[in-house]
């Protein structure tokens, strides 16, 4: 699921940042992009993400301090080796610039600095992450809120077409019989059908079209929908129930037999791929 959380802390002259960013994925996805002196507080922040469950999960940390960098923090002989290499690789290709702030992103480029983070600062950056997670997750807890009312809505949707069906049912029956006994006579004459055997006939080939129970079972998925959808965590019990959803309507659509059976079914289909598409930004 979508959402963002931020937290800010002041500690020791510095003013520490983090913020969340999460898109939508199966899985819990974290990437954490943060100081390098802040490498060692990784696995915690990653367990303080854990709760988070799902989604691709951005962590940006970012420290902003008005101490000046000490000189001893670069490491000046491996500086000017990267430096006096690029230069040289560059001027190949015609160019002259040497990108210093690449440079000092490089391996033990910076190893001089003191990399070490103090207790209460490490505290601070933590409770930042607490505090994001928690935003985040207020985040996607409105947000699922409003998906969910829109997602019941299309269920509710999808009984009113059902009801819908009823009169273009009864139509049907009759239309068929009709339709058939006209085609009957006109293929061998009214006198020559034996009526019993043509009722018996008939009542087999209407059983065929029958939607009775694929109109009761949808009904009922409806229903149990609903009451699974105020369950914590149900999102995937739901794409199940959708699933069987979908199979009562198309074989709700194989036997219509009528245009204005098959466009309410039509509707119906619209209204259920919605309904998953929703699903999926569920937990």
């Amino acid at each position: 699921m979508t959402g963002y959380g931020k937290a800010e802390a002041l500690c020791n002259e510095k003013k520490i940042t983090v913020e969340l960013r999460s898109v939508n994925s199966k899985q819990l996805d974290v990437i954490i992009r943060a100081p390098l002196a802040y490498r060692e507080l990784e696995p915690e922040m990653r367990r303080r993400l854990a709760p988070l469950q799902r989604g691709k999960v951005e962590a940006f940390v970012t420290v902003e301090s008005s101490e000046a960098l000490p000189a001893a923090a670069v490491n000046a002989a491996l500086f000017r080796s990267y430096y006096g290499y690029l230069k040289e690789l560059l001027s190949t290709v015609g160019e002259s610039a040497v990108p210093v702030e690449a440079i000092l992103k490089l391996p033990e480029v910076m190893a001089g600095a003191k990399l070490e983070v103090a207790d209460d600062e490490a505290a601070r950056a933590l409770g930042c992450v607490d505090s994001a997670v928690q935003q985040l997750a207020l985040f996607r807890e409105q947000e699922g809120a409003t998906i969910m009312a829109d997602i019941l809505q299309r269920v509710a949707l999808i009984g009113e077409l059902l009801v819908q069906v009823e009169p273009f049912e009864a139509e049907r029956i009759a239309s068929a019989k009709t339709r058939l006994r006209q085609a009957l006579d006109e293929a061998v004459g009214a006198a020559a059908v034996d009526a019993n055997r043509f009722e018996q006939e008939l009542i087999y080939y209407l059983e065929k079209l029958d939607v009775t129970e694929e109109k009761t079972r949808l009904h009922s998925h409806c229903t149990y929908f609903v009451q699974t959808a105020s369950e914590l965590g149900a999102g995937r019990k739901l794409g199940f129930i959708a699933q069987e959803m979908g199979r009562e309507i198309n074989t709700l659509g194989s036997k219509a037999n009528d245009s204005n059976m098959q466009r309410i079914v039509v509707c119906m289909k619209d209204e259920l791929e919605k309904i998953k598409e929703q699903l999926l930004n569920v937990l």
